[in-house]
């Protein structure tokens, strides 16, 4: 698979980050250490070339897996040596530190694919990561905002954007935020999203998401009206001259928005939110409203339903209110009395 000389780029800085953190942590003092650098650059090479993984995403994996190496150099040990009492000991180790158990369970799902790919790759014979029981981080639910939160927070953004003395500015923020609501996005989702991925006429908008897995994401009438405001009167002041950009938004500078953007500007508007918890708001209230948990996974791009199943737990509030309403058993004795005094 041939790559642009963007991705190669990518993939030369995390092997550079690479032999940096060999030198910043003292895990390279023999062969065999020296040797794990180089197991480690080949599976990242994996990862971008032939699983499509973004360079952020592949950056998170290489600092997870520096660590696991770091905490097993004490007992000499490598990847290809380590076995299932390392693995159970790093993770013990990241408890007794109190590392959320979302943390941990991000980590040993790493370990557990360079595990796989060491199978695949008939580097190894047996799975240290197989019998190893993960946290159960389902039980930590997603947070999001209020339905009354989110229509606050537009409808300050909106009043800017509809003044009659506004900027590109303004409008450009509101559309952001409508486009985060309204379909769920990431936020690496929105600062990657390019004018040519608009299907404004048909109300839709196609997004890239992890693995550049492609999805086109339906938008409501609110959030095509702020992006059709935002390509008319914001984006050409904000594009300076001659620039030829595919990015949708840029910056006053006239550079694409980045990720740390997005965020100071979800926490300007409200600082205990951020784009993700807009995207756990988008899929809760569409929950609660009675969407089907697989129209949910499709609009957010996740690959297991499971991972759209925890919106359920979210959604119990409106479930037992309905059950309470139709249930013939449910209804306490103070309604029965106030229904057969209705009657009489």
């Amino acid at each position: 698979m041939f790559q642009s000389l963007e991705s190669i780029w990518h993939l030369d800085s995390i092997a550079q980050s690479v032999r940096r953190a060999s030198s910043a942590f003292p895990i390279i003092n023999s062969v065999e250490q020296a040797s794990d650098v180089r197991l480690l650059h080949d599976y990242l090479t994996y990862l971008r070339v032939e699983k499509g993984l973004r360079p952020l995403t592949c950056a998170a994996y290489q600092r997870d897996l520096l660590q696991f190496s770091e905490h097993i150099e004490k007992d000499a040990a490598t990847f290809l040596t380590a076995n299932q009492e390392h693995v159970a000991a790093f993770m013990e180790h990241l408890r007794q530190h109190q590392v959320d158990p979302r943390t941990i369970a991000k980590k040993t799902s790493c370990l557990r694919g360079l595990y796989r790919w060491l199978l695949i790759d008939k580097r190894i014979k047996h799975d240290p990561t197989l019998h190893v029981e993960s946290p159960k981080s389902w039980k930590v639910l997603p947070k999001s905002l209020a339905e009354v939160e989110i229509s606050d927070m537009l409808a300050r953004t909106g009043a800017a954007a509809r003044h009659p003395q506004t900027d590109g500015v303004a409008l450009r923020d509101h559309a952001i935020l409508e486009l985060l609501y309204a379909g769920g996005l990431r936020v690496s989702e929105v600062t990657t999203l390019g004018v040519e991925d608009l299907q404004l006429d048909l109300g839709r908008v196609l997004v890239r998401g992890k693995g550049d897995k492609e999805r086109i994401v339906p938008l409501g009438d609110a959030a095509v009206r702020a992006i059709g405001e935002y390509l008319q009167r914001g984006r050409t002041t904000l594009l300076k001259k001659k620039q030829n950009l595919r990015q949708l938004f840029l910056s006053t500078r006239g550079a694409p928005v980045t990720r740390q953007w997005v965020w100071a500007l979800v926490k300007q508007q409200d600082r205990r939110a951020s784009p993700h918890m807009l995207r756990h708001s988008c899929a809760t209230h569409m929950v609660e409203h009675g969407a089907d948990l697989r129209s949910v996974q499709t609009l957010l791009g996740h690959a297991d339903i499971a991972t759209t199943q925890v919106y359920t737990h979210l959604a119990l509030g409106r479930l037992k209110a309905v059950h309470r309403t139709h249930h013939p058993r449910a209804r306490s004795r103070r309604h029965v009395e106030f229904a057969e005094d209705a009657d009489a």
